[in-house]
């Protein structure tokens, strides 16, 4: 008797720990399961509801008591219902994931949740059921537009900061651009003052005169043009251009406009005809030749070699500078947006990223840099004879 006393008191001590580990566990889950957001329901094969969580009774406005061994399409509305009632038996073949579905809230209203329904196996590995969670689409379409709105400002903010690099390069144009303008004016001036003095000696000197005016209010009509088509790219559409006069164009701009003025060396056909954004090429070049020029601001003798050579269907324009060219460990990184090597306030960091955008989304290019083997930078740009077409 002793001993069967003593197995009974043992076996006793042990349920008593069981119990207690019991407990313990189900006060664990208990908390796990009211500290989640979304909802849950823990329902039998035939989906009856078996347990749910804090979330679920808050969303629906109900007691627990309501709820268990009630079917799970209770919990539903609309449409919903009838895709719902379906789950115990597709649950069997796989889990059913990112399902939308509308439960009836508190208020009488429908909610809009995504939900997922997993099966649920038994000690033995057997199906007995399966776990519903969900959360409400109202909170994901509220982050969706926050992430929405904050891209938008950052569009904006990139929109801003392209201008401002753009003006900052109209910037530096202008004061080349007014020396152009200056010396044609004056010309076109000058002429008007020798006919108003020569009155009785026209018949003599007219045509000498007349022509002189005429070239000079031709360059400060293509001046005037050049700029235009530098400060509104967009607004020219694409259009045929002769590329060669463009990139002679652009890097005499840039030239006569730094402090430091580079020998420049050409090769490249006389004329050659592209279809394209005019005004977008304008603006890469203009972008390459002022970061060319750049790079040499401390050398005595700079010098700028500018090669155009066609393709079968493409055409390259390299730009290369003889100034230090660009560290191994930069070449990876020159056309990411703010990248730059130059002192604060001497460059934003936007030109060749921009440039490198406008020539593979807007000119159906590419652009790329490397150093030359004989030294300095070379930047090429890449561009299709005629965008959009078959070139011929």
């Amino acid at each position: 008797m002793d001993t069967i006393y003593a197995d009974l008191v043992h076996y006793q001590v042990e349920l008593e720990h069981k119990n207690e580990e019991l407990e313990e566990a189900q006060h664990f889950i208990d908390s796990v399961l009211s500290a989640m957001s979304d909802v849950l329901v823990v329902a039998d094969i035939n989906g009856r509801i078996q347990r749910v969580n804090q979330a679920m009774l808050d969303m629906t406005g109900k007691r627990a008591e309501e709820l268990l061994e009630r079917d799970i399409t209770i919990l539903f509305t609309g449409d919903s219902v009838n895709m719902v009632r379906e789950f115990p038996q597709r649950v069997r073949d796989h889990a059913i994931t990112d399902c939308e579905a509308e439960m009836l809230g508190a208020d009488g209203e429908a909610v809009p949740i995504a939900i997922n329904c997993s099966p649920r196996y038994d000690s033995n590995g057997v199906l007995s059921g399966m776990v519903i969670t969900g959360r409400q689409l109202g909170e994901l379409r509220r982050a969706y537009r926050e992430l929405q709105d904050a891209h938008q400002r950052l569009k904006d903010a990139q929109r801003q900061l392209v201008q401002s690099e753009k003006m900052a390069s109209l910037g530096r144009l202008v004061a080349g651009v007014a020396h152009e303008l200056n010396n044609p004016i004056s010309f076109v001036f000058g002429n008007m003052h020798a006919l108003k003095r020569y009155e009785g000696r026209l018949l003599k000197d007219i045509g000498p005169l007349i022509d002189g005016s005429l070239e000079g209010a031709e360059r400060v009509s293509t001046i005037v043009q050049n700029l235009r088509r530098f400060a509104t790219p967009n607004h020219q559409g694409q259009n045929w251009f002769d590329l060669s006069r463009l990139v002679e164009n652009a890097v005499t701009w840039v030239a006569k406009t730094t402090r430091t003025t580079p020998e420049l060396y050409f090769d490249m056909p006389e004329e050659l005809p592209v279809h394209g954004s005019e005004g977008h090429v304008h603006q890469i070049l203009i972008n390459l030749v002022q970061n060319a020029i750049d790079a040499m601001e401390d050398l005595p003798q700079p010098r700028l070699d500018i090669h155009v050579i066609r393709q079968p269907n493409r055409v390259e324009v390299h730009i290369r500078d003889h100034g230090p060219g660009i560290p191994e460990e930069h070449l990876l990184h020159i056309f990411d947006p703010f990248f730059t090597t130059k002192e604060i306030g001497k460059g934003t960091g936007l030109g060749l990223y921009i440039s490198y955008g406008l020539a593979t989304e807007q000119c159906g290019g590419d652009l790329s840099a490397t150093n030359h083997p004989e030294g300095g930078a070379e930047f090429v740009l890449s561009l299709p004879l005629e965008h959009g077409g078959t070139s011929t």
